[in-house]
């Protein structure tokens, strides 16, 4: 029996989702929701960067199995370790994902530095850096690299850079599908997260610039708001930051909890199958109304 294209959108596509190494995270649940709907999927994770979190890390085996457990028959799974900071390490994440099945249609750019942050006065050049090449400059060069693997032979060798590509379309489906994460700096102050906020408000502001040009390509660029969603970092015992205040605003939001990472993965897979794709260039809160509170 062949898979149906409504309970199994996604069977045929590679995915590859990035900063996934924990279960209580964003990247896991996207994954997770990916082979549900019955994409080969191909995570990234950089343990190292958890385990100096207070939250931590989490058992990579475990990730790796209940991911596999979770995938459609006959789908595939990999995965590797990379450190995003390293700026040669995105054509080799983009290629070991292509590799797993020869194709890659779906990029989930969800990995992020969290941590050693602070307030406009703590600011320096090294830590504005790190943030910066991890949340921003990674994402714009694997989002290069993903473009790339869409892109036609240049007809000009010799074309100047930022040269409109030659569209080839009409399209009748995408070719591909690229997702940002951004962050609640668009909303309002995020007191004592300055560099995150920053690197975050890079990919905002520059996501109808490039979804213009990757839609040439006839690829679709969406970005994702998540809100507040706890990965633990929002849990009395290994959070980072006073929680009095936090957990009486959130009480008195809408719905009276915060996000769990199955609720932006749930727009995310919807917005990765065919029902999803008249959805081009946008930058997409969903939390739940938390923003109204």
């Amino acid at each position: 029996m062949f898979p149906s294209s409504e309970s199994l959108p996604l069977h045929g596509r590679t995915a590859l989702v990035t900063g996934v190494s924990r279960r209580r995270g964003i990247g896991f649940a996207v994954a997770l929701q990916f082979a549900r709907l019955g994409a080969d999927v191909f995570i990234h994770h950089f343990q190292p960067h958890d385990v100096r979190l207070p939250w931590g890390g989490d058992d990579l085996d475990a990730v790796r199995r209940e991911l596999r457990d979770a995938l459609a028959a006959g789908a595939s799974f990999g995965d590797i370790s990379a450190d995003l900071r390293d700026a040669a390490s995105g054509i080799v994440v983009i290629e070991a994902a292509r590799a797993l099945t020869g194709r890659l249609d779906i990029l989930v750019c969800n990995h992020a530095q969290s941590g050693d942050d602070g307030s406009l006065l703590d600011m320096t050049p090294e830590r504005l850096d790190a943030f910066w090449q991890t949340n921003a400059r990674s994402t714009i060069l694997l989002t290069r690299e993903f473009a790339a693997l869409h892109a036609p032979a240049p007809d000009a060798p010799d074309a100047r850079p930022g040269e409109r590509v030659e569209r080839r379309g009409p399209f009748r489906e995408p070719t591909g599908r690229v997702f940002w994460m951004t962050s609640g700096q668009i909303h309002g102050p995020m007191r004592g997260e300055v560099a995150y906020a920053a690197s975050k408000a890079v990919l905002a502001g520059l996501t109808k610039t490039v979804a213009a040009e990757l839609l040439d390509l006839g690829i679709v660029l969406n970005t994702i708001d998540p809100g507040p969603v706890n990965t633990g970092y929002l849990d009395p015992e290994t959070t980072d930051r006073p929680l009095d205040e936090i957990e009486a605003w959130m009480q008195a939001t809408p719905f009276g909890r915060y996000g769990e990472p199955a609720d932006p993965a749930r727009l995310i897979g919807w917005l990765a199958t065919p029902e999803g794709a008249w959805v081009v260039g946008q930058v997409l809160t969903s939390d739940g109304g938390l923003g109204l509170g």
